[in-house]
């Protein structure tokens, strides 16, 4: 029975470490995420309705619906929304992720990254910055004004910028970024002057003014998160490529509504586990403490189960003043998480650690025998509808998923 189970978690996990994730184009989400259509609102997470959305991701899909000029006013946008006119669906269920709320309209600009080993694609949306944007839940004349900004103005010059440089190899540029002081999830820093320095001469090229190649090259070089959506598109690929291996217990997804944490499972095809968020542990902007905070939220954990974030976070040490922490607890959470993965990465290394591969393959059978849960570096967003990001810190998800995902693989397999 083990036997049978290693060698399905090593197939798993090796088509994980050996895919290829390079980001090749951008364009409508319409156009390009597979079953999209007008009437389609995608979020992070498990499923959920309406009735059970918690406040940032509401205030997302009204943002979504303003956006798109669907709805007039917020009270427009939530009428159409409960009247069913409006669909809600998983961003994972169309091979795609997006950060916090993680809303996706047919009309906003997505990322196409392809993994060149085994030819699967996934998508992500554009990344706006910290504090007051759409995907924590605020929708103001403001957040529109800039999500027009970068649909209309910055996207068509990314896009041709990407496809004139051949595509971003997001592998290589996360190896390296591992190596200058990122994690990929909170901390992207230098990951997002890689990707800006690579797609610089060919904005200027491209843009259809000095003014505009300006705009656009500073949006991406003064947002340290700008490489964000493009990564979790790369891991969602290279998770996928290992999901649906027969008789695997390797955690392929984890994502939160705000809600409910979920998580699915390799050998378990779609099924999803789900059970309450827990709430965020960290610092806390000027002005708010843990009483303001939403439950964990977003599919920005798409990062660590591919072997980063905080599974990466002895690269990171500086994280700790963003999350919390000091650099020892940086360095103790990579190493814990070595005790409930198959594998140590081979395309992702830590200087700190001699050059040790991240931990990667979260093993079900691990982290029920230990209990211990996956560590996950996450943003804070305030409960309320409208407000923003207040924060950033740790969480874990609930041992229960794991209980319970490993019992129904016992019964599924007949172990």
């Amino acid at each position: 029975m083990e036997s049978i189970i290693d060698s399905a978690n090593a197939t798993a996990v090796e088509r994980m470490t050996e895919a290829r994730p390079v980001l090749t184009g951008l364009g409508k989400a319409l156009d390009l995420i597979p079953g999209m259509h007008e009437n389609l609102l995608l979020h992070a997470g498990p499923p959920i309705a309406w009735e059970q959305a918690s406040g940032p991701l509401r205030g997302a899909l009204i943002g979504a619906l303003l956006f798109e000029r669907r709805a007039r006013d917020e009270g427009e946008a939530e009428r159409l929304i409960v009247s069913g006119k409006i669909q809600l669906a998983p961003c994972h269920h169309h091979s795609a992720v997006g950060p916090m709320a993680g809303v996706i309209s047919p009309s906003m600009a997505v990322y196409v990254v392809e993994n060149k080993t085994h030819g699967n694609r996934a998508f992500s949306n554009l990344n706006e910055g910290y504090g007051k944007v759409l995907r924590y839940g605020a929708y103001s004349r403001d957040v529109q004004n800039k999500l027009h900004w970068m649909h209309e103005a910055m996207a068509p010059v990314l896009g041709a910028a990407i496809r004139a440089c051949a595509g971003v190899d997001i592998r290589a540029l996360l190896a390296e970024a591992l190596h200058m002081g990122d994690e990929g999830h909170n901390r992207n820093k230098a990951g997002s002057l890689l990707f800006t320095r690579q797609l610089a001469p060919y904005i200027a090229r491209f843009a259809p003014d000095p003014l505009t190649a300006g705009a656009v090259i500073e949006e991406l070089g003064e947002n340290a998160l700008s490489v964000l959506n493009p990564v979790m598109a790369a891991c969602k690929a290279m998770a996928d490529a290992g999901h649906g291996v027969e008789n695997s217990t390797i955690v392929t997804t984890m994502a939160r509504n705000g809600t409910e944490f979920g998580i699915r499972v390799s050998g378990l095809g779609e099924r999803w586990f789900t059970s309450p968020c827990p709430q965020p542990v960290g610092l806390y902007f000027p002005g708010f403490s843990a009483e303001d905070g939403n439950p964990d939220i977003g599919d920005s954990t798409i990062t660590e189960t591919a072997g980063l974030g905080a599974f990466a976070m002895a690269a990171a040490p500086a994280i700790v003043t963003f999350v919390s922490g000091t650099p020892q607890d940086a360095l103790n959470a990579t190493l814990e998480m070595y005790e409930i993965t198959a594998a140590e990465h081979s395309a992702f290394t830590i200087p700190q650690l001699d050059f040790r591969g991240t931990p990667v393959g979260i093993d079900l059978r691990a982290v029920v025998e230990t209990g211990i849960t996956p560590r996950v570096n996450t943003g804070i967003a305030h409960r309320e509808a409208g407000v923003g990001q207040i924060g950033a810190g740790l969480v874990r998800p609930p041992l229960a998923l794991f209980n319970e995902a490993l019992v129904t693989f016992a019964e599924n397999y007949g172990f």
